[in-house]
């Protein structure tokens, strides 16, 4: 492809006799540049492409793009990271615009919203492709990207194989990171959802308004052509009087187009009547919890919105199961175990809300927080679990580069309750484990179905599911919406 076919639809200055040098492929690493690329030079955290320019000629680049540098083979443009994207759209043929898509963006509930989506979708007979935490997935493929949204390439590159294989829509995850970064520039979704803005992220974004501001950002007219929202959070009613996009509202607590009523549930399943744009219908799913509720709503409403009857988006919620490691009970002798990805204040919140409605006799929660992440939620969180369960475990959950035992420590100073501290995450579970009694519930929070502990750069091979298991190999009677089914 062409240069000049290359930087269709983008603002830019640049020689035109730059225009007509064909480009083999797209490069924002200097190490990977090959004869023929071009160099796209964006800045990161610790690195800014701009540096390397002789580095990418050095190796053959054809041109690099810049908004920061002009001259002989450079490419001005106004923003890098927009024309990273645009480039990376028209490289793969401008793909997605032959695409129906769906975003999901929210602190918690953004995997579990965009599977069911996705399920819904496959079960009415629709080709979909699904793109968030838990990787690409269609037509029994799996790949693994590394990220909840895929940077450009990857995505378009995605979109296109998508396209290539028959699939008509594509529910993915868009996260507040994605979106700062404008990994999403091009593309039109036809549907945008926001299920909630909670803490998160916080040593990325600074502060609460500034990350709330860039996932409110990504609803306009430009983005999407339909915006469906969680009208029982606070930062989405902005979006009611604020967006230039349709906005639709689904939720539990306040007034919306979509709502449920009379809820009932166990850990086994939730049933509740839904009223969706003044369509009334009885709904009963294998998922367990308010908040799941909320997702499933969220779900509803998409596929009313992209035209599926009721009659079967209320069909498929029957049968679907919840994803690994989103609130998976596991039935143990006399007492429940969950393991759910809670890694959020409101995240935990909800899981322990949800456990103890259903717990006759203690609960207990064992979790972590994440190392080289947000490090204001870590007391908050022990906060959280101290005052709202009988018994806290503080373990150690993917350290990454920070001491185990120095996360512990500013976890427990926001807990006022009995706790033991044991840092091994395996050693932790199986204590936790032997301590419960008749009616107890265990909460196992943070990793969900993560199949790893990230400590030193080094992603050492670890799964909650496979300790819990181990430990119960010949007692446990029956595992819901986990892995492991006997």
């Amino acid at each position: 492809m062409k240069l000049g076919q290359l930087l269709t639809g983008i603002d830019f200055y640049a020689d035109k006799s730059l225009l007509d040098r064909e480009v083999a492929d797209i490069k924002i690493n200097s190490l990977e540049i090959k004869e023929g690329d071009v160099f796209v030079a964006l800045k990161g955290i610790n690195h800014d492409g701009n540096h390397y320019f002789n580095d990418a000629f050095e190796k053959g680049a054809v041109a690099i793009i810049s908004d920061e540098a002009d001259g002989e083979d450079i490419v001005k443009v106004d923003d890098a990271r927009v024309a990273y994207s645009l480039i990376s759209k028209n490289f793969f043929g401008r793909a997605c615009d032959e695409l129906k898509i769906v975003a999901v963006t929210g602190t918690n509930g953004k995997t579990t919203t965009t599977s069911l989506i996705s399920e819904i979708l496959n079960g009415s007979g629709c080709k979909t492709g699904l793109i968030g935490t838990e990787g690409v997935k269609y037509n029994g493929k799996h790949i693994d990207t590394g990220f909840t949204t895929p940077d450009p390439y990857t995505l378009h590159k995605v979109f296109k194989q998508m396209k290539d294989e028959g699939i008509e829509y594509v529910v993915m995850e868009a996260s507040a990171h994605a979106i700062a970064l404008k990994k999403l520039a091009g593309v039109k979704f036809d549907v945008g959802v926001l299920t909630n803005i909670t803490e998160d992220h916080l040593d990325y974004f600074g502060d609460m308004d500034t990350y709330a501001q860039t996932k409110l950002s990504f609803f306009n007219r430009e983005n999407m052509t339909l915006g469906i929202v969680c009208a029982d959070d606070d930062y989405a009613k902005y979006l009611f009087v604020e967006a230039d996009v349709p906005i639709l509202s689904y939720g539990i607590e306040n007034p919306s187009d979509t709502f449920a009523i009379n809820l009932k549930g166990d850990f086994d399943h939730t049933a509740f009547e839904c009223n969706c744009l003044e369509e009334i219908f009885p709904i009963k799913t294998n998922l367990v919890g308010r908040y799941n509720v909320e997702n499933t709503l969220a779900a509803i409403t998409v596929c009313r919105a992209l035209g599926l009857p009721a009659g079967l988006i209320q069909a498929n919620l029957r049968y679907i199961n919840a994803v690994e490691g989103r609130f998976n009970v596991v039935r143990c002798k006399g007492f429940n175990v969950v393991i759910d990805y809670a890694h959020t204040p409101d995240g935990l919140e909800k899981v322990i809300n949800t456990a103890r409605e259903m717990t006759k006799g203690r609960l207990i929660i064992l979790f972590g927080c994440g190392g080289n992440r947000d490090r204001l939620k870590r007391k908050i969180m022990g906060k959280i679990a101290s005052e709202n369960s009988d018994k806290v475990y503080v373990t150690s959950d993917n350290p990454r580069y920070e001491k185990p035992m120095d996360i512990i420590s500013e976890i427990e100073e926001g807990i006022n309750c009995e706790h033991e501290t044991i840092e091994n995450r395996e050693a932790a579970i199986i204590k936790a484990l032997s301590d419960c009694e008749e009616g107890d519930t265990l909460i196992i929070a943070g990793k969900g179905g993560e199949k790893y502990q990230d400590i030193m750069g080094v992603k050492h091979p670890y799964n909650d599911f496979d300790v819990v298991h181990k430990f119960f190999r010949d007692q446990i009677v029956e595992i819901k919406g986990g892995e492991y089914e006997h």
